[in-house]
């Protein structure tokens, strides 16, 4: 049942074609606080019409609705308040939700269509930082996202594997490097060359000429350059692997930059087609002035291609290989201008498409309120804090609950879990601090938290016997349990909300909220009493561990039935 709709017709019969139902239905609030009901219609928008007061207005739409369906109308101030019937709400909401189970909440926005995401992308030769974490979890959240309102997603990891920084890391490994030393412990060693590099052209500046001619080798095909790079891109995969297992995160593709050099010529030859090269000082642009953007810097003067050449030939393969509905780009707020001029030189050549191109930017993770930077060594490696986070989770489980079953396997998933619902609660253009000790705590509005309350529920459920509890009558008028029945109902609204935000943060604050009302439900009810409502309050706990348990998977973070 669609309970705003109920709302707006019972309106509509009131207010005698002043306004259409569309209208009323794109004014109908959802007040703040549950003694003010469950939707309100501010009566304030007929004034004019009327030539009335709201309050007088109000007062009489109350005296001509009907209350069938409603526990009661009444109006406050220039609102009218609608507060729905409880036992009918219950058992509707509660019967969808057991009956659907995870599916519940699932909608066709997308027809099937594929959304690639261009996500995650870190750089090789470099460890994984703090600062690939939220483009990760961020675009794997969106994915899931996207699937549960039938879009087809692709996970694309868009790898650094190419640009200056090579040449610079040949450079450094031909000056300092050694193959022994690279093998014993190859990310860190390699990572070691890249800043010792960057701390030495201060003093040398000559040592970024000798680098851009390394890559300019590695771009011409020079076999030892090639080999060097290979080499450079076997071993980072191997270990971003084993972050990402850690994490829970696949991805469809990992076709990076290199993969495109082929595929550069034809984005060039486009470009001069439609007459929109232009020489200026020796380089080749686009000019973007209509636009209000700096020029896009197609080639340097020495012949070599930037980021922008890359992503362009990346974007016209992308939509020939999946023909998307959407083309998503999750990376940082810093790359928006960069997504501005791509979208525009795309235009140019004539693709109607680029509107379908989005970025998804997000804000940064600092440390003691600094900017984390793998140039300037001042990094937080995402390995040792998820390996950290998985120790306090143990330290805290065997503090709280010794006998735990499976302890390992359950501090891994409360601890990574941690780690990306604290990300994920942030709004993605906020910047926030990490502190990893507020991010375990068991208590608070942390991923702990919400896991333990699904916990809770599927304990109550084990001692009733009652984790099999199918669709019944279910008509719940404990009106503790109403702030929560409310939240169940309106999961299909967030999960919408959340897509078209792509804001993963909706759903995490949604399962916060859900988390709280059932604790607070949970200390002021007796569920296991038997009476002729112990059903209905145990399909109530049933609902709730499913909701939780999804919105969770929703997110990338696991739901324990123990903790």
């Amino acid at each position: 049942m669609d309970y705003k709709q109920q709302v707006a017709q019972a309106i509509a019969m009131a207010v005698d074609g002043q306004l259409d139902q569309a209208e009323i239905m794109a004014k109908i609030e959802v007040p703040k606080a549950l003694h003010l009901g469950d939707y309100a219609f501010p009566a304030f928008v007929l004034s004019k019409v009327l030539r009335k007061a709201p309050q007088v207005i109000a007062q009489e739409l109350v005296e001509k609705i009907s209350t069938d369906g409603f526990e009661k109308v009444e109006a406050v101030g220039p609102y009218v308040n609608f507060f729905l019937a409880k036992d009918i709400y219950s058992q509707d909401i509660l019967n969808q939700v057991l009956a659907k189970g995870a599916a519940y909440g699932n909608q066709d926005l997308g027809k099937g269509r594929n959304v690639p995401i261009d996500m995650s992308s870190p750089n090789i030769a470099k460890p994984m930082s703090m600062g690939h974490l939220r483009s990760t979890v961020i675009g794997n959240a969106i994915a899931n996202l996207l699937a549960k309102t039938n879009y087809q997603p692709i996970k694309i990891n868009h790898l650094g594997d190419w640009g200056t920084q090579f040449g610079k890391l040949i450079q450094a490994y031909k000056m300092w490097g050694s193959e022994e030393e690279v093998q014993k412990d190859p990310i860190n060693t390699l990572l070691g060359y890249y800043v010792r590099f960057h701390q030495e052209d201060v003093e040398n500046p000559e040592l970024d000429d000798l680098a851009r001619e390394w890559f300019k080798k590695l771009e011409d095909g020079d076999p030892e350059a090639t080999k060097l790079w290979k080499w450079f891109r076997d071993e980072s995969l191997q270990f971003f692997m084993s972050i990402y297992d850690k994490l829970g995160v696949t991805f469809d593709s990992y076709n990076g930059e290199a993969f495109y050099n082929d595929k550069m010529d034809e984005v060039v030859n486009l470009l001069e087609e439609k007459g929109l090269l232009k020489e200026s000082k020796g380089a080749q642009i686009v000019d973007l002035e209509k636009y209000n953007l700096n020029p896009a810097l197609i080639k340097k003067t020495d012949g070599a291609t930037l980021y922008i050449t890359r992503d362009l030939a990346a974007a016209i393969y992308r939509h020939r290989t999946y023909d998307f509905a959407q083309s998503l780009y999750v990376v940082g707020n810093e790359q928006t201008n960069h997504f501005k001029q791509l979208k525009a030189v795309l235009k140019e050549m004539g693709f109607a498409w680029a509107d379908d191109i989005h970025h998804i930017p997000f804000g940064l993770i600092t440390s003691g309120g600094k900017k984390l930077s793998t140039r300037a060594g001042n990094i937080i490696l995402l390995e040792d804090v998820l390996n950290d986070a998985v120790s306090l989770a143990l330290k805290q489980i065997e503090e709280k609950n010794p006998t735990l079953a499976d302890k390992e396997i359950v501090a891994d998933q409360v601890g990574v879990g941690a780690v990306i619902f604290h990300d994920l609660k942030n709004e993605r253009l906020n910047n926030f601090d990490f502190d990893l000790e507020e991010v375990v705590r068991f208590e608070g509005e942390t991923g702990p938290y919400v896991q333990y309350s699904h916990a809770r529920a599927m304990s109550i459920l084990r001692k009733a016997d009652a984790k099999d509890l199918a669709a019944g009558n279910y008509e719940l008028s404990d009106s503790n349990a109403w702030e929560t029945l409310r939240l169940l109902g309106d999961f299909s609204n967030v999960v919408k909300r959340a897509v078209n935000e792509y804001e993963p943060s909706v759903i995490a604050k949604y399962a916060i909220h859900l988390a709280k009302a059932f604790n607070k439900y949970y200390a002021n009810s007796k569920i296991l009493v038997d009476d002729e409502q112990k059903q209905a309050r145990l399909a109530l706990v049933k609902s709730v561990a499913i909701v939780l348990k999804e919105s969770l998977r929703l997110l990338g973070v696991h739901a324990p039935e123990e903790m």
